[in-house]
């Protein structure tokens, strides 16, 4: 099928967080250097943060350095934490407030952490990188990736349109278009199919532990200006019921937005043994326990969603590096679990891609593989992996019997 074709420096597939930081770092590289570079992202969503749950526990260290000045710019990163609070729900009736000394410590949120909405902070810095030249194309998935004859990546293309059930074309039909770059970045979030298939093909998890997965369950609600158990900037985690026996593990999680917006969630681990438990009822029956329902009430539910996590850490995490292109963020599985925070991680992860994808490019190469690995060893997002690399373990004994 003849397909009409694009060519770019760098393709960056996915209009996330890593991607993003990915893709400004990498302007911002190329005009220190005085140098030009053609890069674009594609994002499957029909713009950019609409596959972002929002409602986030977000710590700025990797946002200081790209954008230093970001608090002038009007990013959408105001809401810093009041209260941090930890509680062990014992019975669907009953709890115990942690106190801060039996909290493990990578759970502390302070003030230089905010509580913010991922999908407003997406969509400032796809302004960010469209101010310095980054062209986004929302609305276009990455259907499959392109080899070159020797094995490395090339670019990708996107998905046909116009298909009926049957896979045929339709009277509309748009045949998909060719991206091609001389580094390639994917940026999906967790388990992407592209990002499967590369682990797959370049063997990137060989030496490495089975990755971790969980499911992750969010709500978004508007409560009423008079509701009394609202406080903006409070930060609630939780384990036990009703996920309460030591095979079934995870965790929950109230995080209180402004203009009287709460985000509330239930992160189930997918290593339960109990065929019959529905982590979606598990979420349902959560929110009716009492020091959960009273943030809730009155309130309406204003947007939902459901997504997947890769929370191995750094044990799990692949070789993020092969010929033409890198795996980064949540593709990869660059989750801090010890904080359950990712946003930051990702945000440095897609840096440290356009610091090894610029040398590369600034030696006239292309295809080749990127010394990523070799900048992330002696990064700060290496140090604090390995930091919290057993952590899940550990957590997990926690109100054990």
């Amino acid at each position: 099928m003849e397909r009409e074709c694009m060519e770019f420096d760098v393709v960056i597939v996915g209009a996330g967080p890593a991607g993003l930081a990915c893709a400004i770092h990498l302007k911002q590289l190329a005009s220190q250097n005085d140098t030009e570079l053609s890069v674009c992202i594609i994002e499957k969503g029909a713009e950019v943060g609409a596959h972002i749950l929002s409602g986030a526990v977000f710590e700025t260290r990797a946002l200081d350095e790209l954008i230093p000045d970001w608090r002038s710019l009007n990013a959408p990163v105001n809401n810093p934490v009041q209260q941090d609070g930890f509680i062990y729900l014992t019975t669907q009736y009953n709890h115990l407030n942690i106190p801060p000394f039996l909290t493990p410590a990578t759970l502390h949120n302070n003030e230089e952490n905010h509580i913010i909405s991922l999908g407003l902070l997406c969509q400032w810095l796809a302004e960010q990188a469209e101010r310095l030249g980054v062209e986004i194309f929302p609305g276009f998935a990455a259907q499959h990736v392109l080899y070159s004859d020797t094995g490395a990546v090339v670019g990708v293309c996107t998905s046909d349109m116009g298909l009926d059930k049957q896979g045929k074309q339709k009277s509309t039909f748009e045949a998909g278009i060719e991206l091609k770059g001389k580094y390639t970045i994917f940026a999906e979030g967790a388990r992407g199919h592209l990002g499967k298939e590369l682990i797959h093909r370049f063997k990137l998890d060989q030496g490495k532990q089975p990755q971790h997965y969980a499911l992750g369950f969010k709500e978004v609600w508007q409560l009423p200006d008079e509701q009394p158990h609202y406080a903006k900037g409070k930060v609630i985690h939780g384990v036990g019921w009703p996920l309460h026996d030591s095979k079934t593990t995870g965790g929950t999680f109230v995080y209180h937005l402004d203009n009287h917006q709460i985000a509330v969630g239930l992160i189930v681990d997918l290593n339960y043994t109990n065929p019959h438990l529905s982590p979606f009822d598990e979420f349902q029956r959560l929110k009716h326990h009492p020091a959960i329902a009273k943030y809730l009430h009155d309130g309406e539910r204003i947007s939902f969603g459901a997504r997947a996590i890769a929370k191995g850490g750094l044990r799990s995490l692949p070789k993020q590096q092969f010929p033409g292109g890198l795996l980064i963020g949540c593709d990869a599985g660059t989750l801090n679990m010890g904080k359950i925070k990712g946003t930051h991680t990702a945000m440095k992860s897609g840096m440290l891609s356009a610091e090894a994808v610029y040398q590369q490019l600034a030696k006239g190469c292309a295809h080749n593989e990127a010394d990523y690995q070799t900048l992330f060893e002696a990064s700060w997002l290496h140090q604090e992996l390995s930091d919290t690399q057993n952590f899940g373990a550990n957590l997990h004994r926690f109100g054990e019997p």
